[in-house]
């Protein structure tokens, strides 16, 4: 499954115009990892002229445009949400954000300021949780936070049904999907509730 969400992220920040490397290929079985093992993505926007780094720590394709260059942890756990007791009872899910990842980051994309992203399936629903994990994460050094469910809408949103993506098995899968109507673009108007209140 962790290569699957890494291929969904990888394919995210291409399309929003970043150069991706993904600098390990293989599992790290029975040992601690490096430093450089930690790191799942390094990322890098040729396009973007400053580094800017949104307030919010929870980012959308906007927030990921303002920046040059990032490391980001791929977390796929796809069937729980991330509590602040998740990062304290398993630290090792923020280790690709220690000085020494972002260290060999900057061999890889150069000198600068360096994003560091986390990508997860879900935050807590009650506000108040949410407001923790977001201090936690804060305090341990993360800049952002992307949720599956913003990449993969933005993914079904970007994917024009009449272009064909045989180079990428993600895009023309869900390309395909769109084709026979088991996915649609997000019509976010349908739950607008001033408009709601206008038809009323």
């Amino acid at each position: 499954m962790s290569a699957v969400s890494e291929t969904v992220v990888r394919e995210y920040f291409e399309m929003l115009g970043f150069l991706v490397t993904q600098p390990r290929k293989y599992m790290v079985p029975g040992r601690p990892k490096t430093p450089d093992e930690e790191v799942d993505l390094i990322v890098s926007n040729p396009r973007c002229p400053g580094h800017v780094i949104a307030p919010e720590m929870v980012w959308g394709a906007t927030e990921v445009k303002g920046i040059a260059r990032a490391v980001v942890g791929v977390r796929g756990w796809h069937s729980e949400r991330f509590y602040a007791s998740t990062f304290e009872q398993t630290p090792d899910i923020l280790r690709f954000a220690q000085e020494e990842s972002v260290q060999f980051a900057s061999s890889i994309v150069g000198p600068g300021p360096i994003a560091k992203i986390l990508c997860l399936p879900k935050l807590p629903a009650s506000e108040d949780l949410k407001a923790k994990v977001v201090t936690a994460l804060r305090e341990s050094g993360i800049d952002g936070v992307l949720s599956f469910r913003t990449v993969l809408a933005d993914l079904v949103s970007w994917i024009d049904s009449n272009r064909n993506y045989e180079k990428s098995d993600l895009l023309q899968t869900i390309r395909m999907l769109k084709n026979y109507d088991l996915i649609k673009d997000p019509q976010l108007e349908l739950f607008d509730p001033t408009r709601s209140r206008r038809r009323r």
